[in-house]
């Protein structure tokens, strides 16, 4: 049962990381855009 527990809680560790990195990715694109935009007009 421990092992159960602890490889659920390194999955959600690892999942959250990679969420984590995906949302900061798209924050980082999203600021490029505007950026571009702002240099366009």
């Amino acid at each position: 049962m421990r092992k159960i527990v602890i490889a659920v809680a390194l999955g959600a560790l690892a999942f959250g990381a990679t969420a984590c990195n995906t949302v900061r990715g798209m924050g980082q694109d999203l600021e490029s855009l505007a950026n571009d935009v702002d240099r366009a007009t």
